[in-house]
């Protein structure tokens, strides 16, 4: 991985080989847990998080041989639009629209620099809240990314790398999985449980943490 980072101030830039690395480690990680993310959506959802998961990322991995020549917002479109079109419920517009707005504001950048990620976190997240109507606290998806890109940013505003900043997000968004477990569900199915949610994890909010830490590991790969 070393090969395909380069040093920017005491950051090493983010290239398109590095988004291509991490789409895969993201498959590979829903691939390995998407048993476990369903059963948590049997729990409170309709226990097909994991399923769904699985068969978008498969799908994303069968198309992006052609797109590995394109510039990182067009792969990142790519992965969105496929997401949207190939995983169920709510998940695949959410997810969707997260990469999609991930991708558009990356818009004509080669490389990436330590903030870009910060920008990436930023739009993923307002698409999850606009798309999904969310705001922190309702056991969602956004209870792990949103302390996840705080923490992100601190590690960088105190001069951490990339990858010791991605670390740190990783351990906020592991907080957040477990917070949900203390709240009760305000959307989705799991909402229809009322104060039966609380004691179970928010499916969501676990599969964006196995994304934040295919992040990590690859940034760590250098």
């Amino acid at each position: 991985m070393g090969s395909i980072l380069k040093k920017r101030g005491n950051h090493m830039a983010v290239t398109k080989a590095d988004i291509l690395a991490f789409i895969k480690a993201a498959d590979e990680r829903i691939e390995t847990h998407h048993q476990e993310l369903t059963d948590l959506d049997q729990a409170i959802g309709d226990g097909d998080h994991g399923i769904n998961m699985n068969r978008g990322f498969k799908a994303v991995m069968e198309k992006l041989p052609g797109v590995e020549d394109k510039a990182i917002d067009a792969i990142l479109k790519q992965v969105g639009m496929t997401l949207v079109s190939t995983v169920g419920g709510a998940s695949g517009p959410l997810y969707g629209t997260a990469y999609m707005r991930a991708g558009m504001a990356m818009k004509g950048k080669e490389t990436l620099a330590a903030e870009d990620i910060s920008a990436m976190f930023e739009a993923a997240i307002g698409g999850i809240q606009q798309r999904g109507k969310a705001v922190a606290g309702e056991k969602t998806m956004l209870d792990a990314v949103m302390p996840a890109k705080e923490a992100y940013d601190a590690g960088i505003a105190a001069g951490k790398s990339i990858a010791e900043a991605l670390a740190d997000a990783e351990d906020a968004a592991w907080k957040g999985v477990a917070y949900t477990k203390t709240i009760i569900a305000t959307k989705g199915r799991a909402s229809y449980l009322g104060e039966r949610s609380i004691g179970h994890q928010d499916p969501g909010a676990t599969s964006i943490t196995y994304m934040v830490q295919a992040a990590r590991a690859v940034a760590e790969a250098k």
